[in-house]
């Protein structure tokens, strides 16, 4: 059985891994297994993504839609904000469940391991690691505003002092996780798996032009953290003890345009959240959940034609009750469908334009700021992880190129610390990169092509979607549209 450890740069581009700006990730790459199809889930946005990274689940079955969505338990009429540790506490304060799964740290505190993240992003992306509060069976939480269990934050503040302020570049924050890292994490609590989620590229891109200088400064920073805790296993003999698992939540786009959704729909008469029939629109940036109030098919209906005939409308996907409806597709061909699964899900349209750096893939947002990096959508750049792992557990030097997707990262790891997964989860063990395979399997299940048509006055409206299908949802291989 190895240790195992999980590093998400988030947002970052394949573009991004150079010889130049991150030469350790780069060396890395070289000797592991490098996936070249592991994909995000729909929406592209954090917090949905790593739910699904640590309970192995789809969104339908984990419970955690979107970085915006209705959580009924939440309100029924206002988006539960997952950026924020408070609304997850508020919605625990209600009754309300964050994840409805359990988490790798759940599974593996029954088997006596130890599960510890440390998380420099949002207050809400670190907390979907351990969403139990004051439970101190399963493992440890460590985030700059707040650690779970409560009394470890007096503790690493103790041992590292404050941790620096946020910045973009994150780099001080970077430093400080590392630190944390290995000398609590590894030396200490002789963590059996350690989760680090970088907040950079991500941060700078959200700020800036993708391609710009403070981006490469930003994936400079995490490649030298990166860099470190590679030398500190090298120089404590641990390459053969230590299996270690590079990814990314989502790719980046720029932001073409602000759509202001909620300002339309009253103009387009749709009645508010609230009212008989109204509406709720929750906001993920690239992408859009709506919500309609007592599932009323009139107004789905009237709402699709609305969205089909709009010039930023990409793929349109719906609930159960819509699909007598010519030109949508199934929330469920993606897993987002379930108990707190949206009406309607819209991916904004994107094109392949390129930025003043000559960065291609623009998409209209709901949110953001406009010629600046942003994501949700299923434009192609953002559409995509970079995905390799390294480590006694995982083939040397190969490339992988059937469908895989962040659900398969729990039961990988259960697998490679010597136990099945848990019946719960619907990814799968990634064998065809484990060194305890022959060889690489490829092709694990066909894909398969769904597509649907509108007419809209004199126009048409249609979409195709390659589904990878898997239990309870599917990875989206690719995505096009028409109007």
């Amino acid at each position: 059985m190895s240790r195992v450890i999980v590093f998400v740069f988030d947002g970052l581009q394949k573009e991004l891994v150079t010889e130049e700006l991150m030469p350790n990730l780069k060396e890395f790459t070289s000797k592991g297994v490098r996936f070249l199809s592991h994909q995000p889930v729909f929406p592209t946005v954090t917090r949905v993504n790593s739910a699904t990274m640590v309970t192995g689940c789809f969104p339908a079955t984990h419970g955690l839609m979107g970085n915006t969505a209705i959580v009924p338990e939440f309100s029924k009429t206002e988006p539960m904000n997952t950026y924020l540790k408070d609304h997850f506490v508020e919605l625990i304060d209600k009754g309300g469940d964050p994840l409805l799964v359990p988490t790798l740290a759940q599974s593996m505190a029954t088997l006596n391991l130890q599960y510890t993240a440390i998380g420099i992003g949002s207050t809400g992306q670190s907390f979907v690691h351990h969403p139990y509060l004051s439970d101190e069976e399963y493992g440890s939480t460590i985030h700059p505003e707040y650690s779970i269990p409560e009394r470890l934050n007096d503790e690493i503040i103790s041992k590292f002092g404050p941790w620096p302020e946020a910045s973009r570049p994150n780099t001080s924050r970077i430093e400080r996780m590392i630190d944390i890292c290995i000398d609590f994490a590894l030396v200490e609590q002789q963590a059996d798996v350690t989760f680090l989620w970088c907040s950079e590229p991500d941060g700078s891109q959200h700020g800036t032009l993708l391609g710009s200088d403070t981006v490469f400064e930003s994936v400079k920073a995490a490649d030298k953290g990166f860099g470190r805790l590679l030398s500190w296993i090298e120089d404590n003999d641990m390459q053969d003890e230590i299996d270690i698992i590079v990814t990314c939540d989502h790719g980046h786009s720029s932001a073409e345009k602000i759509i202001p959704i909620n300002e339309m729909l009253l103009e387009a008469n749709f009645a508010p959240p609230g009212m008989p029939d109204g509406v709720t629109v929750a906001d993920n940036g690239g992408a859009l959940l709506f919500y309609i109030e007592g599932k009323d098919f009139e107004t789905g209906q009237s709402l699709i034609q609305w969205l089909f005939s709009q010039y930023w409308s990409g793929p349109l996907l719906a609930a159960d009750y819509l699909q007598e409806i010519p030109g949508v597709l199934p929330t469920s061909l993606v897993g987002l469908d379930g108990v707190r699964g949206p009406d309607i899900a819209l991916s904004f349209a994107w094109n392949e334009n390129a930025n003043l750096n000559g960065v291609k893939g623009f998409s209209y947002v709901a949110s953001g700021r406009e010629g600046c990096g942003q994501h949700g959508s299923m434009n192609p750049t953002e559409l995509r992880t970079f995905t390799v792992a390294n480590g006694p557990g995982f083939l040397k030097d190969v490339s992988i190129s059937s469908v895989s997707g962040h659900p398969d990262i729990a039961p990988t790891i259960m697998y490679l610390l010597g136990h099945s997964p848990p019946s719960h989860m619907e990814g799968e063990i990634l064998y065809e990169a484990l060194s305890s395979q022959k060889e690489p399997k490829s092709g694990r299940i066909e894909n398969i092509s769904y597509s649907s048509q509108n007419e809209i006055a004199s126009d048409q409206y249609s979409q195709q979607l390659i589904i990878s299908p898997r239990e309870n949802g599917g990875y989206i291989v690719s995505a096009e549209y028409s109007h």
